[in-house]
């Protein structure tokens, strides 16, 4: 195991008297941190002339500069810059970034961002308890401080409308609270509507942590839910998508994550629901940012660091932004004594920040991580030794042969079921057709501007379960496009304008064991092979990036109108107005089954 982990700093317990004797200048400092200017998250205030004591990776104190006379602590230089504490993440799902949580550590530290609570939901859709596990052992041994809210809503729906290949049931939700200590709340309840109508699965769930004292992370939409939801125990959300129902959120004591999308993205909430504090009045003082999915690419690109900066833009000022991205997610889950700001005792989780708070330098555990924006040797040590997942995490794609990957050309006038995906592509539009009888599907086509959809399970749980469906305004003109990342049971979702080249999209997941990949004339032009669970790489968080900026071009060259983490939400059952499933058409919210093709 790397000796670069959150276990490298001894518990506070064990470390107050060297702690006292240090900041009463009876014990020298493993390191001092001179000339800086330290944005206090505590006073929300700059204090000028200040220098950071650090010992054993915990901080010791902060003096005014000329404190430290000299001695045999090494010295670092900050030369007038800004030292804040390390920031919080408090929600986010590592699989999105398609790394492993030893290779999102690189981008988190380069941005400044030291600890994360992670909910592992779409690798336990996969691999159940057992990815979950997995994915804990992989943050063990990962340079950054990595906590588990534990996926509460797997699967997304039910058997009768998708297929998973796990299901996280309250007994076995309450024994992962029970082994794993870093296990420290309840995941986003996805299922709002059934917990506001008082299902007893979704309520068995939230006792299992409630029971243990552990916080409800929450995801909801419609201020008409808010009231049964906050009642239910949910206390978090992100998915405040504007200024009134934060507003409301706020008064139900529920705590706000404002979400910060890169602008390309649908998610970008944060601009809207910070208008409770600028416009409404409300306090920060139960608000924090937070990132929710990120790409390889935008991870380095995007990160908690420029959410933090976007809050600035929307009227926070830098101390209070600085606050929201640190000491409030630490609050939340009651680790405020521990990360989160720069007080004594405190982990030295520290970043060095130029004046628009861009992060300079990065200290994990009073290392020196990153040191002007570049990892250091001890950091890319520490990289090169990662977890291996399980054999089994290998081989997650299981598919029968001879698959039929297109509908049946009607015979006779029929009204189609389209999913219309408009952008900026959360939502979909269910638009019915009247196709009339052609000689084939590229008459269809040309006239309603459509291309076929279809999902594969791929858990080995169905005799081979192929779902068929049509995309309207999706913008595919040839070729095909193909991911096993189709949220949340992570089937296989294919689009495209041929059997032929969809094919051969199937077959290059199926190779891989997983990926997302783009398909033209037989040939895959891009992919990002995607080996663990069929939603992870086991390469270094650059090279992955680099792959899904290759991605991205042959994906916008194909003339998809939506991206593809967009077009990875196509499959996600609990958004409206209609999605596709390895069981066919659902309705939202309706949540029923829906044929492709009705007569006219």
């Amino acid at each position: 195991m790397s000796t670069l982990t959150r276990f490298s700093v001894q518990p506070l317990s064990s470390m107050t008297r060297r702690l006292a004797d240090v900041a009463s200048a009876r014990r020298e400092p493993d390191l001092v941190i001179q000339g800086a200017r330290v944005l206090s998250t505590y006073s929300e205030r700059f204090l000028d002339g200040r220098e950071v004591w650090i010992s054993g990776g915990r901080i010791a104190a902060v003096k005014p500069s000329g404190s430290y006379r000299g001695g045999s602590a090494k010295l670092y230089d900050a030369k007038g810059g800004i030292i804040a504490p390390g920031l919080v993440d408090p929600h986010i799902h590592i699989e999105s970034s398609m790394v492993t949580a030893c290779a999102y550590a690189e981008a988190a530290l380069l941005n400044g961002t030291t600890t994360i609570f992670c909910d592992s939901h779409e690798i336990g859709n996969v691999m159940d308890v057992a990815g979950v596990e997995a994915m804990l052992e992989d943050a063990r041994q990962a340079p950054l401080s990595i906590f588990l809210t534990v996926p509460s809503t797997v699967p997304a729906t039910t058997p009768d409308l998708e297929t998973a290949g796990g299901d996280l049931t309250p007994d076995k939700i309450a024994a992962l609270f029970d082994k794993w200590p870093e296990a420290v709340a309840l995941g986003e309840k996805m299922d709002f509507v059934p917990v506001a109508m008082g299902d007893e699965r979704s309520h068995a769930i939230l006792a299992a942590a409630l029971e243990r004292g552990r916080p409800v992370s929450g995801h909801v939409y419609g201020r008409e839910f808010v009231a049964a939801y906050a009642a239910s125990g949910v206390t978090d959300t992100h998915e405040a998508i504007d200024r009134d129902i934060a507003d409301d959120l706020l008064e139900a004591g529920v705590w706000i994550f404002l979400r910060g999308g890169p602008p390309t993205t649908p998610w970008h909430s944060l601009p809207q629901a910070i208008k409770t504090i600028t416009e409404l009045g409300a306090s920060h003082k139960r608000v924090a940012v937070c990132t929710d999915d990120r790409d390889a690419e935008d991870l380095l690109a995007f990160g908690l660091d420029w959410v933090t900066r976007e809050a600035v833009k929307c009227g926070m000022r830098p101390e209070e932004a600085w606050a929201m991205g640190s000491l409030h997610g630490a609050t939340r889950f009651g680790m405020e004594g521990e990360i989160g700001g720069l007080g004594g005792g405190r982990r030295a989780d520290l970043v060095l920040l130029n004046d628009d708070l861009t992060p300079v330098s990065t200290w994990y555990g009073g290392e020196l991580v990153v040191d002007g924006k570049k990892i250091t040797p001890i950091l890319d040590e520490a990289l090169s030794k990662p977890y291996r997942y399980p054999d089994t995490a290998y081989h997650t794609v299981k598919l029968p042969k001879n698959l039929k990957l297109t509908p049946e050309l009607p015979r006779e006038t029929v009204v189609a079921h389209t999913i219309r995906t408009e952008l900026p592509g959360i939502t979909l539009g269910h638009v019915t057709v009247t196709l009339e009888p052609a000689n084939d599907w590229q008459a269809h086509f040309d006239k309603h501007d459509l291309c076929f959809v279809t999902v594969v399970e791929r858990h080995g749980k169905s005799a081979g379960n192929v779902a068929h469906g049509l995309l309207n305004g999706f913008g595919l003109r040839q070729g095909a496009v193909a991911s096993s990342v189709g949220h949340d049971s992570h089937n296989i979702i294919v689009a495209g304008t041929n059997a032929a080249d969809m094919q051969v999209a199937l077959d290059a997941i199926e190779e891989k064991q997983g990926g997302v990949c783009v398909v033209m004339d037989g040939k895959v032009t891009a992919m990002v092979p995607l080996p663990i669970a069929g939603l992870l790489s086991d390469k270094r968080v650059h090279h992955v990036a680099d792959e899904v900026k290759s991605l991205k071009l042959e994906w916008e060259k194909a003339g998809c109108t939506i991206a593809y983490m967009g077009f990875n939400l196509i499959p996600l059952s609990v958004i409206p107005e209609i999605r596709i499933t390895d069981k066919g058409l659902v309705l939202v919210p309706e949540m029923v089954i829906s044929p492709l093709f009705e007569k006219a």
